[in-house]
C-alpha cells in the first residue's frame, strides 16, 4: 500500500512528508518527524517502530543512512516493509523490501525522496518528484500536495484511495500542520479542502504557539487577529464563502 514522499526545505529547514493510500487512517503511522532532528515514513507492511525508533536517532544525532541500516538491520520482516528518511542536515536513505508487492521501489534526490508499494507503476515515484522538483517557488505545504496530486493523476496505489496525510514541522518538536483524510473517496481532494481552512485561521494563530526558544509564545495577537479578519473581509468581498465545514460562530 501506500506512496509517499519525504522532503526538507533548504530555505527554511522545515521538515514535511506527505502520504496517501487506498488504507484507513494511513496518516495514523507513516509520517514521523521532529523539528530538529529529521523525518521518515515507514510503509507497506508497515513498523511503526521504524519511526520512532528511527527518530529516536535522529534525535542522538546519527544520519540518515545509519538509522535505516540499524532498523531494518534487526527485522526480519524488513523484506516486506519500506521506508525513507531525512536528517537535519538534509541527507536521505531509503529502503524498500524485496518482498514488497509490486510495483514498489524508492527515489532519492536532493533533500527530497519518494517511495511507494502497490503502486500502478514506477511513473507514479517518477510523477511526484518531477512536481515536487518544479515548485521550488512554492511553500512547502503546497508543494508537497502538488507532489501528491501528481502522483495520483499518474496511477497512484493501484487498488484505489481511501486516506491521504500531509504533515509539516517548523523546527519544534511538535507539528506546524497535520491535516489527514481518514476514510474519504477523495482523500487528497480532502487534504486541499484542509489545507484551504489552515490557512483562514489555524496557520495564523500557529505563529503565536509557545516555541523552544519562546516558551511563553506571542502574548500579543492583536496582529494575528488584524491579518484573519483582513483575509475573512477580502474572501467576502471576491464572493467566496470560508472552506471550512464547521457550524457558523455564535
Amino acid at each position: 500500500m501506500t506512496y509517499s514522499i519525504v522532503a526538507r526545505d533548504p530555505r527554511t529547514g522545515a521538515f514535511g512528508v506527505a502520504v496517501a493510500s487506498r488504507f484507513f487512517a494511513v496518516g495514523a503511522l507513516v509520517p514521523h518527524m521532529h523539528g530538529q532532528a529529521g523525518a521518515i515514513a515507514t510503509q507497506a507492511f508497515v513498523s511503526p517502530l521504524y519511526g520512532t525508533d528511527g527518530l529516536d536517532m535522529l534525535k542522538s544525532g546519527h544520519d540518515a543512512q545509519t538509522v535505516m541500516e540499524a532498523v531494518t538491520g534487526r527485522d526480519a520482516g524488513r523484506h516486506s516493509r519500506q521506508m525513507h528518511v531525512i536528517d537535519a542536515q538534509g541527507r536521505n536513505a531509503a529502503f524498500t523490501g524485496e518482498k514488497c508487492v509490486d510495483w514498489a521501489g524508492h527515489l532519492v534526490a536532493d533533500n527530497v525522496s519518494v517511495a511507494g508499494n502497490m503502486l500502478a507503476g514506477p511513473e507514479v515515484l517518477e510523477a511526484t518528484l518531477a512536481a515536487y522538483q518544479d515548485g521550488a517557488e512554492l511553500d512547502l505545504a503546497e508543494r508537497l500536495l502538488r507532489a501528491m496530486e501528481a502522483g495520483e493523476a499518474a496511477g497512484g496505489d493501484k487498488r484505489g484511495k481511501q486516506s491521504a496525510a500531509l504533515r509539516i514541522t517548523h523546527g519544534e518538536a511538535y507539528p506546524w500542520l497535520d491535516i489527514r483524510a481518514d476514510d474519504h473517496g477523495d482523500p487528497l481532494a480532502e487534504l486541499r479542502r484542509l489545507l484551504a481552512v489552515a490557512g483562514e485561521r489555524f496557520l495564523h494563530v500557529a505563529e503565536t504557539l509557545p516555541t523552544a526558544d519562546n516558551v511563553s509564545g506571542l502574548l500579543d495577537r492583536s496582529h494575528i487577529d488584524l491579518k484573519i479578519a483582513e483575509l475573512d473581509a477580502e474572501r467576502k468581498a471576491k464572493g467566496r464563502s470560508s472552506a471550512s465545514l464547521a457550524t457558523p460562530p455564535l
